[in-house]
Order: C-alpha cells, then sequence, then structure tokens
C-alpha cells in the first residue's frame, strides 16, 4: 500500500487513529514534545507531516497566539481535513501540501522544525533530515517525536503482541486494516534511538541528544543548528 493511499484512507479519522495505537497517551507525549520546545513569543515553526495541525495548535497555545506555524504535509486530505477543525489560533497558521525532502521555502526561516509521528513515513529520512537543516535559522532547532524501541526486552514483547492487534481494531474504525498495517511497518522498520540520533548528527546538527518516554515506546530527538 502506498503512503498517500495509507493516509488517504484515514485522514477523516486520523486523531482517532493515534488514540487508537497509543491507546489516547499521544496526547501526554506531544505535550512532553512542546515542553522540551520551550516556545517563545514571536517564534516561527515548521510542522512538517502535520497532518491535522495538532502539534501546531498546541505550540500556539503555549504562546497565547503569538507566533507562527507552517503545516506541511504532502497529502492534501489531511491537510483539508485539518482546516475543518477551526479554532482560535487558526489565523497564526498557514498550510503547505509538499514533500519533506523538498520543502519549497527558502533557506534560513524558521525558529523550530518539528515532525511528530511522521519522519517514518519520509521516502527518504536523511533527505528529509538535510532539509531540515536548510530551512532553519543558525541557532535554531530540530525536534521529532517517533516511535521508538523500547529499553526492557519484556515490554518489548509485550508491545509486539499489542501491535498484531493494531489492525484488526482499524478494520473496526476505518472498514480496513491494511492502513494500520502499514503503520504498524512502518515502526518496526524505524531505526533505534542511537542509529536515528547518527543519522540527525550526519545531517549537520550538533548538541543532539533524545529522550525516551515510557521505556522507550516513544521518543524525543533534539538537535540545534550552529
Amino acid at each position: 500500500m502506498e503512503t498517500k493511499q495509507v493516509f488517504d484512507a484515514v485522514a477523516n479519522k486520523y486523531d482517532l487513529m493515534n488514540d487508537i495505537m497509543s491507546l489516547g497517551t499521544h496526547r501526554y507525549w506531544k505535550e512532553c514534545l512542546i515542553d522540551w520546545l520551550k516556545p517563545y513569543p514571536g517564534m516561527n515553526i515548521i510542522d512538517v507531516a502535520g497532518g491535522t495541525g495538532d502539534i501546531s495548535r498546541r505550540f500556539l497555545k503555549r504562546v497565547h497566539g503569538n507566533g507562527k506555524a507552517t503545516i506541511c504535509d504532502p497529502n492534501s486530505n489531511m491537510l483539508k481535513n485539518g482546516s475543518n477543525n477551526i479554532d482560535v489560533y487558526e489565523d497564526c497558521i498557514s498550510r503547505t501540501c509538499a514533500f519533506a525532502e523538498n520543502l519549497p521555502f527558502e533557506n534560513e526561516l524558521f525558529d523550530a522544525y518539528i515532525v511528530s509521528f511522521g519522519i517514518r513515513n519520509f521516502t527518504d529520512i536523511q533527505k528529509g533530515l538535510d532539509e531540515a537543516l536548510r530551512v532553519l535559522k543558525p541557532g535554531s532547532r530540530f525536534m521529532c517525536l517517533e516511535f521508538s524501541k523500547l529499553e526492557n526486552s519484556s515490554l518489548a514483547k509485550l508491545y509486539e503482541k499489542y501491535s498484531l492487534i493494531i489492525p484488526k481494531i482499524g478494520k473496526l474504525v476505518v472498514g480496513d486494516e491494511a492502513p494500520y498495517q502499514y503503520l504498524v511497518d512502518t515502526i518496526e522498520r524505524f531505526p533505534s534511538q542511537e542509529k536515528f540520533s547518527t543519522m540527525i548528527k550526519r545531517a549537520g546538527f550538533k548538541n543532539v541528544e533524545y529522550r525516551n518516554i515510557f521505556n522507550g515506546v516513544v521518543a524525543i530527538h533534539s538537535g540545534w543548528k550552529n
């Protein structure tokens, strides 16, 4: 199943999909991401693979609307569904349909590049990281929230069993288990915390570090552009 077909199939129930895959805890994880970002008034972020705009709205809520968020996603249906969720901060949000590997923005434009549960779907993760460095201002930050590898082997086995039933649940929600099986497969293929950190460094970021949440079910990665 192609990536576009996957997100076309789940676009109108994407937030519900996240609730299913994370048992609702994705909301807490995203707040942890924003906590570590430490947003400030006037900040200009790019929210890549931003889908329905969940991260952008959380960011704008923290700065009380005194900021700017550009949601960039390759799937027009995802952007359309996000634009239907109008709220008080909508005037601070712009949307662009584009791939992360070829962003249609000038160099050194943003104060932060954020990607939440989207980088594992990039067709070329390393090229996407290179683009992240390009569009960030000097002294600005790359941040990524993504499913990762559990530290505890016993918990990892339990999580593996849970992953087997996610497509079945997905079938009940959207009538098709294929999109959910695709997403489970991308989680399994995504590199470990250390390997992904190496990729971030290879792109040119400095002071690269990560924080595990829930024993590594997810990890938040951070890197700075000099």
